[in-house]
């Protein structure tokens, strides 16, 4: 299978992610384009959309699944960014380094198990490699058995793990990536890249 996959800038990719989000139950809180915005603007980053024919109506394209990554710098202005570095700290090395965070993303529940978070992943780590990341890091929560699974496929190392002393399903589970030559070899998915245009 061919996956197609589309590239957004950032005022476009914004207005994207809010609306897709909304297909999205398990998301307690829906990411507006402007807190999107705010948040890439001024730092690397890449906004992906796996997008797919309607089964019902072959005619029709629509966007399945999205992933949104971005540049993590040692010092960050943004507090929920200073937090995640200092928890970080002990397990990734920021010092000389290009480290890449895996924001947000998922898959339509229709779509599933059929790849396309995979391909979406195979390409942010093609072009992470490419411009010159060493590391990609994600947070998930410990309840999120269908994410940490994907990542358990994609060969993330758990490398710090917070309990939630209250609930455990709430401990945070964190994870990372080299980004190594062998990795983007190692791809399985068939991916088209197309660029969205330019509003």
């Amino acid at each position: 299978m061919e996956y197609l996959i589309k590239q957004y800038p950032l005022d476009t990719g914004a207005l994207e992610i809010q609306y897709i989000e909304e297909f999205f139950g398990e998301f307690p809180r829906k990411k507006t384009a402007h807190e999107i915005i705010a948040r890439l603007r001024d730092r690397e980053f890449l906004i992906l959309m796996a997008e797919a024919l309607l089964p019902d109506d072959p005619g029709v394209v629509v966007p399945v699944s999205f992933k949104v990554v971005h540049e993590l710098q040692a010092v960050e202005a943004e507090p929920k960014l200073r937090d995640l570095v200092a928890r970080l700290q002990d397990c990734v090395r920021f010092a000389g380094r290009k480290v890449l965070y895996s924001w947000i993303g998922g898959t339509r529940r229709d779509w599933r198990g059929q790849g396309h978070f995979r391909a979406l992943t195979e390409e942010s780590e093609a072009w992470a490699h490419a411009s010159g990341f060493h590391e990609v890091v994600v947070k998930t929560k410990n309840k999120f058995y269908d994410m940490r699974g994907t990542l358990d496929q994609l060969e993330f190392d758990v490398v710090k793990y917070e309990v939630n002393a209250a609930d455990n399903r709430e401990s945070k589970v964190y994870l990372s990536k080299q980004l190594t030559s062998d990795v983007v070899r190692a791809h399985t998915s068939t991916r088209t890249v197309v660029y969205a245009d330019q509003r």
